[in-house]
């Protein structure tokens, strides 16, 4: 878990990158501009990232479900060798994915203007400012391809979590159940928040569809997820939780004073 954890940080790490630092350079200089170079990079990146970061979030379900499930064969089934083929699958997975999408998106005429006005460039958004309509169908058979193997992915996390949830209800001890939820939540709460923000992102009825809206999901799935990620998985170390709980009983026997000293 912690090998998966330390790819699941450099793609968490890698989708802040890609996106915030442009937004802030626009809002510090007052400007809304990206070259186009610059747009199929970020959207290449992007793509890259949080397609990587989803199939590594479905091989920590797989493991979970070996520890818990069949935890007599774990080392069998998720040596050394094993993670790291399965690790390198997932980021040649999402380089491939990643460049089909960018490569066909990037390479259609744009006969609509160049007006995005999005927090990023977004594949999606960049297809509608496109006129040719075989490259669009093609982009369109892409994506159809990739929403099947997403849902594929969320199957397996579904049923994986079927039987881990049975296996943990079977533990006679109060503190092994806790030990095997502690180590199951984290990774559910991280796959529950991905999962929901950016399907409804793409999914929402178009009767609520507007730029703004658009603009803010936008910013809700590319920065929330990868920002909420390392806070989860880091509530499960014990010293870090101390020092918040230190932190902030500090922080409010400090206020305390300054209030009571003011009256």
């Amino acid at each position: 878990m912690g090998f998966f954890l330390l790819n699941l940080s450099l793609t968490d790490l890698g989708c802040i990158c890609t996106t915030v630092p442009k937004a802030m350079h626009n809002s510090l200089w007052d400007t809304t501009t990206i070259s186009y170079m610059g747009c199929a990079a970020q959207a290449f990146f992007f793509y890259f990232f949080m397609s990587t970061e989803f199939s590594l979030l479905t091989i920590m379900c797989y493991d979970r479900y070996v520890a818990i499930c069949k935890p007599l064969h774990y080392g069998t089934l998720l040596g050394s060798r094993a993670c790291a083929h399965m690790a390198a699958a997932t980021w040649a997975t999402g380089f491939l994915s990643s460049l089909l999408h960018t490569a066909n998106t990037f390479s259609l005429p744009l006969c609509q203007g160049n007006a995005l006005g999005q927090f990023f460039c977004e594949i999606p958004h960049v297809l509608k400012l496109s006129c040719s309509h075989s490259g669009y169908l093609r982009e369109i058979w892409l994506i159809v391809v990739t929403v099947c193997l997403v849902f594929g992915c969320f199957v397996f996390i579904v049923f994986s979590y079927v039987q881990i949830f049975r296996a943990v209800l079977r533990i006679p001890s109060q503190q092994g159940r806790h030990k095997a939820f502690s180590t199951c939540l984290p990774h559910l709460a991280v796959v529950s928040i991905f999962a929901s923000t950016g399907t409804f992102a793409y999914l929402k009825p178009p009767s609520i569809s507007s730029p703004s809206l658009d603009l803010a999901l936008s910013v809700l799935y590319s920065v929330v997820p990868p920002t909420l990620n390392p806070l989860i998985y880091s509530l499960r170390n014990q010293e870090l939780k101390d020092a918040l709980r230190k932190m902030m009983t500090g922080c409010f026997s400090r206020a305390k004073k300054c209030l009571f000293s003011g009256a």
